[in-house]
């Protein structure tokens, strides 16, 4: 090899070793959430409880029967830890698409579209909105909002052709 090629491998070597250690190691915040939808599938509320900070807020936004639009808070995660633990005939799915993910630091916020369903029954439809922190512990969800609604729901088709085959 001559002088040039080993300067230019080793420029490359270098810049292969930086981008490395600028990859951070450990879950991301999307696996945190991936985590979750796989601990309402199995039921595990311990799975899913792991995946929140020890302070949460939870929030729906949804339409009454009038129509009118009424935001629905919760100020614990404990009552949605306890109906993902008790045993329901179906299994949740909840699949999202479209995630789009923002990072600053040690704060994330992840926005993806969802379809919710008992089994292979639709439920629901809507949007989740994920914050979540890094810190020891990895990154936890101590925000999470979502939207509700049957319709309209743009359901990509490879989603419904899994629970309607």
């Amino acid at each position: 090899m001559t002088k040039h090629t080993l300067f230019v491998a080793s420029l490359l070597l270098g810049t292969l070793g930086v981008n490395a250690q600028q990859t951070p190691a450990g879950p991301t915040p999307g696996d945190v959430i991936a985590q979750l939808f796989t601990a309402m599938q199995k039921g595990d509320s311990a799975m899913a409880h792991a995946t929140f900070a020890s302070s949460v807020t939870l929030a729906t936004v949804k339409r009454d029967k009038a129509g009118a639009p009424v935001l629905q808070r919760e100020a614990s995660v404990q009552p949605f830890l306890n109906a993902i633990g008790t045993p329901h005939p179906q299994t949740w799915y909840e699949e999202i698409w479209d995630e789009k993910v923002q990072l600053d630091g040690d704060l994330a916020q992840v926005w993806c579209d969802y379809a919710f369903y008992l089994g292979n029954t639709f439920s629901h439809c809507g949007v989740d909105a994920f914050q979540l922190h890094k810190g020891k512990d990895g990154w936890k969800i101590f925000h999470l909002a979502d939207t509700r609604r049957t319709t309209p729901c743009n359901i990509p088709k490879a989603i419904q052709q899994k629970h309607n085959p």
